[in-house]
């Protein structure tokens, strides 16, 4: 593990501690949030650690306030993070085997994968995956912890606007990956559909559908072949 870590540079140290940072801060507002909806300190805390899943967790707090009931709001964030597989597809290769494996499956999210792919060498993959996977898994739940009790003070986590870093950070990592071709129209399709369908899908459910864009390519990839 340590000739691991060896294998990390500046710059992704440095992107890996913005992540985390940016995913402590809309912990914050997802603890308020969940406070507020009645869930008590060690509820919240103990779904940020089980789930590690943002937007499945906003999504399943929303509709247990709303009065639905526990099981749809489960399915619900099931659905959300069944986006998870296709990121599976794209790490297994550098999860390693045995308990590490498992581990590194619950590690797997939006974020860590998105350092982990922006790498050349499977080394640096598994280095950066690693990295902004354990930073996360301990920011999260933290951040949820402080929000929470904080939630005694602050009732509306709108008025912190907290969420705005969350996508900023998101938005900076993938602009590099923007200049290849196919994953430029991948992205720009998904955005759109994101986008158009988020007028009148549940919420947490535009994303999963910008998946689509990856259907986009395909013509592309075998034209390519």
């Amino acid at each position: 593990m340590r000739s691991l870590w060896r294998t990390l540079d500046r710059d992704t140290v440095r992107v890996a501690a913005l992540i985390c940072a940016s995913v402590a801060v809309v912990g914050v507002s997802y603890g308020v949030t969940a406070g507020s909806a009645g869930f008590s300190l060690w509820q919240l805390f103990v779904l940020a650690i089980l789930v590690l899943g943002a937007s499945s967790e906003f999504l399943f707090i929303g509709i247990i306030a709303v009065g639905g009931s526990p099981v749809a709001a489960v399915l619900a964030g099931l659905l959300i993070n069944s986006r998870n597989f296709a990121y599976g597809l794209s790490v297994g290769s550098f999860l390693g085997q045995g308990w590490r494996r498992v581990v590194g499956a619950h590690l797997v999210n939006d974020e860590s994968v998105a350092i982990a792919t922006a790498h050349s060498t499977l080394a640096r993959k598994r280095a950066a995956f690693w990295l902004c996977g354990i930073g996360i898994a301990i920011c999260w739940p933290l951040g949820a912890l402080t929000g929470g009790i904080l939630g005694s003070v602050v009732r509306d986590p709108a008025t912190l606007g907290l969420d705005a870093a969350f996508p900023v950070v998101i938005l900076a990592l993938v602009l590099p990956a923007l200049k290849e071709r196919l994953t430029l129209i991948a992205a720009s399709v998904g955005a759109v559909v994101a986008v158009g369908t988020s007028t009148f899908l549940p919420s947490g459910m535009a994303p999963l559908v910008a998946l689509l864009g990856m259907a986009a390519v395909l013509p592309f990839r075998e034209n390519a072949r």
